[in-house]
């Protein structure tokens, strides 16, 4: 059993954490409403960029002058996956739960016999994905001086996502990330971004509202595709910051519940452990005072 001064030191220890979880709690709670009110903000913009998509992709897909952004390269040979996670860490199982997916996704992609290339954004992606697939991660973005998630980020990733697909070294593009709904819920995503997804309109949508284009649909996708693209990158970056905080906010107030479960229980022993001492001094003074 241990002595009352190791439990005296392991009750202060278990203290100074719950301290420190506590105060990440509520640093998360308040960069969680920031975020979420920046994902919300970008969800509408993202669904009319959507909307514009359905519009002009539904009929270019069959034209000859159509971007390799929105009908591909004509082979699936090789695929870039674009997972994004966190740079931090304590925050459940937010940063494993996307890698997890991203981890299949390549285990299916390689027993087709398919060619794999992952591009990290985030710390945590690239350290959890590199112990099974070093040899595939071609590079990693880490965006731990940016304070707020901005657009100026997403325009970085998509410019390399770009680059890498104007050269040849991929045919299609997956993004990863994880989709906010509330404090306890985060929905690991897996989102096509080359070729283009195009959604698909409703049925209760009715006819489509013709539009006169100016200039020529071909000239307006060309620059629509590129700035969509950057859209989507975005999204799953705004996405992504709000699921952290709200999986971070979880995690710790778990910790700190559990802090004070493991202070009491402690707490509990060290006075059964100082009441027995004291028991047992008190009973070898009077044994000692009956032999005099």
């Amino acid at each position: 059993m241990a002595s009352l001064k190791e439990l005296r030191n392991r009750i202060a220890s278990v203290k100074a954490t719950q301290k420190i979880t506590k105060a990440m709690q509520m640093v998360a709670a308040s960069k969680l409403r920031r975020a979420q009110e920046a994902a919300e903000a970008a969800r509408p913009y993202a669904e009319r960029m959507d909307s514009v998509m359905a519009n002009l992709g539904g009929s270019m897909l069959t034209s000859a002058g159509a971007s390799p952004l929105l009908i591909g390269t004509g082979s699936e040979q090789v695929h870039l996956l674009v997972v994004a996670t966190a740079d931090r860490g304590l925050c459940g199982g937010f940063n494993s739960s996307i890698a997890r997916i991203a981890r299949l996704k390549v285990q299916d992609l390689l027993a087709d016999g398919k060619t794999v290339k992952i591009l990290c954004v985030g710390r945590k992606g690239r350290d959890i994905l590199k112990r099974q697939f070093a040899d595939l991660i071609v590079d990693t973005f880490e965006f731990t001086d940016v304070r707020r998630i901005g657009y100026a980020q997403a325009e970085t990733v998509t410019k390399r996502v770009l680059d890498m697909f104007e050269a040849g070294e991929f045919d299609v593009a997956t993004i990863f990330y994880s989709a906010f709904q509330n404090v306890v819920t985060q929905i690991p995503t897996e989102q096509q971004i080359i070729p283009a997804s195009i959604p698909e309109r409703p049925a209760d949508a009715g006819e489509p509202v013709p539009y006169e284009y100016e200039p020529e649909e071909t000239e307006i996708m060309n620059d629509l595709l590129p700035r969509s693209l950057t859209t989507q990158v975005f999204r799953a970056l705004l996405e992504n910051a709000a699921s952290e905080q709200g999986a971070r906010m979880s995690a710790m107030d778990n910790a700190t519940r559990n802090a004070g479960d493991m202070i009491d229980k402690l707490t509990l022993t060290y006075n059964r452990s100082r009441q027995a001492q004291i028991t047992k001094e008190l009973i070898e003074i009077i044994s000692g005072a009956e032999a005099v």
